[in-house]
């Protein structure tokens, strides 16, 4: 790992700053995906500044049919929390399934949807269940939000301050992990909100986080597994390495997704 500065940051705007005066500066969630990098020699900022301390991203709370969590809330408390767990069960039990207890205490939300780790789980949750992304710049829907791997519509000094996630009729979460990592090989968030259902599905995309259309008008006109398990999905979308083809991969999302509706009920 390069040298680099570490600071904590004490509110929002300390964060900004601190980043204005660095040279290469980069914000620091729970350090899940930066830290790596940063071994890997992959990334070498000059500075980082830690947020998950400051009180404006802590919280989660249950208003206007939307679960709202602070963007420095850890994996293991959106596991643990309550209120999450009745309102929207399936998002309690993705957390439940990321990575090991040392990385659920540390992960930070924020910090996830942040970086946009194509293997991450809680992008294909913002996605089905139309959440909203808040910073210190404004608003950013899900569907605009995720620009491609690693990418967002985050600017350089923009923080995560808080996401707000649409309580849907019904969601469920099925994943496929790496059995070291526990990473996504291929994951499929399923729900059904107001305006239908939505079908995300993560961790094989070559793009990124993507939504099936297909499988939503097929649940919207039948909300059965067998709607979605004849669904074929096209192996040139998919992204292929050691631990799976794109052909598996593709394989993957129709079986993944006929378990989410079924769970779902």
């Amino acid at each position: 790992m390069y040298a680099t500065n570490y600071a904590k940051a004490t509110s929002l705007e300390d964060a900004v700053a601190k980043l204005k005066s660095s040279e290469d500066g980069k914000f620091l969630g729970g350090g899940q995906t930066l830290l790596a990098t940063m071994k890997q020699r992959l990334a070498a900022p000059t500075d980082i500044i830690d947020v998950t301390k400051i009180p404006e991203l802590q919280g989660i709370s249950v208003e206007g049919g939307k679960v709202v969590i602070g963007a420095a809330t850890t994996h293991s408390q959106v596991a643990a929390s309550k209120e999450i767990a009745s309102a929207i069960p399936a998002l309690a039990e993705l957390a439940g399934t990321i990575g090991d207890p040392a990385v659920r205490n540390m992960g930070t939300m924020g910090g996830v949807l942040a970086n946009n780790d194509p293997a991450a789980d809680y992008p294909a949750a913002a996605l089905a269940l139309d959440a909203t992304i808040m910073t210190t710049r404004g608003e950013h829907a899900a569907a605009d939000y995720f620009t491609g791997i690693f990418e967002t519509a985050l600017e350089e000094d923009e923080i995560i301050t808080k996401i707000a996630y649409t309580i849907p009729k019904k969601a469920a979460y099925e994943k496929f992990r790496n059995p070291a990592s526990r990473y996504s090989l291929c994951s499929v968030f399923v729900a059904l909100l107001d305006d239908g259902p939505r079908v995300t599905v993560t961790g094989s995309g070559n793009d990124g986080v993507f939504r099936v259309t297909e499988m939503e008008e097929a649940l919207k006109a039948n909300w059965s597994p067998d709607a979605v398990r004849s669904i074929a999905i096209d192996p040139a979308t998919m992204l292929a390495d050691i631990h799976g083809s794109a052909e598996y991969r593709a394989h993957l999302v129709p079986v993944l997704a006929a378990r989410a509706v079924a769970k779902a009920g």
